[in-house]
């Protein structure tokens, strides 16, 4: 079955909500969107009329099995054009996701199906985020938020939550990246801050609103 563009978007951040919150309402949908409740609420009538929500009076809606499995099939075309734009293309990561956002429409599973080949069939997209399979399915990583991680303990950067490219140029600058290893030095109590040295980089100090953006995984 094809959708349109504006059902997949919908599909998708629902999914993405759905991930943090479980149940999902008219206003947070329409606030994470930047849209008008009137004109999300006429979606999801026409979500669930094609049997991809599920309703639950006073409490909120989810995603049936196949709304699930839309919503995967979107954000699987999603994170491998932006690996393609990252890493064959040599896009820089702050810069691949809105383009990603208007690939991730094209309908073509065969297309879809021979561009994950082409990669080498990647688990992780440009930012540490995790692609799924053609069957839907995650892989999974035990991380960390980087302020958990004890003192001087090396670890390996894994993702970044904040997308925005001001947070990925912040990082850029500090020469942060999907892959990076460091440690972290210092915590400041007075404003939640932490001194990191990236490998073979020069130290810097985070502030706790970019460092809690930031999950690192060691062994």
């Amino acid at each position: 079955m094809n959708f349109s563009i504006s059902e997949e978007n919908h599909i998708k951040w629902i999914y993405h909500l759905q991930q943090k919150k479980g149940l999902v309402n008219t206003n947070s949908l329409a606030a994470e969107m930047q849209t008008k409740a009137a004109s999300v609420t006429d979606m999801l009538k026409k979500l669930k009329a094609k049997k991809l929500l599920q309703y639950e009076k006073y409490k909120g809606f989810k995603l049936t099995e196949m709304g699930k499995k839309t919503a995967l099939n979107v954000i699987r075309k999603h994170r491998l054009w932006e690996y393609f734009l990252s890493v064959k293309l040599g896009f820089e990561w702050e810069k691949v996701h809105a383009i990603a956002e208007e690939l991730e429409h094209i309908s073509s599973d065969e297309l879809i199906q021979r561009l994950d080949d082409f990669l080498g069939n990647p688990s992780f997209d440009p930012h540490g985020d995790p692609i799924p399979d053609s069957f839907g399915k995650i892989p999974a990583i035990k991380q960390y938020n980087v302020l958990q991680l004890p003192l001087n303990k090396k670890a390996v950067v894994s993702s970044v939550s904040n997308q925005s490219p001001e947070m990925l140029e912040m990082l850029k600058h500090h020469k942060i990246g999907i892959g990076s290893t460091l440690q972290s030095l210092k915590h400041f109590a007075f404003d939640g801050s932490i001194e990191i040295k990236v490998l073979k980089n020069a130290t810097c100090i985070l502030s706790e609103q970019v460092a809690k953006n930031i999950f690192v995984y060691y062994d």
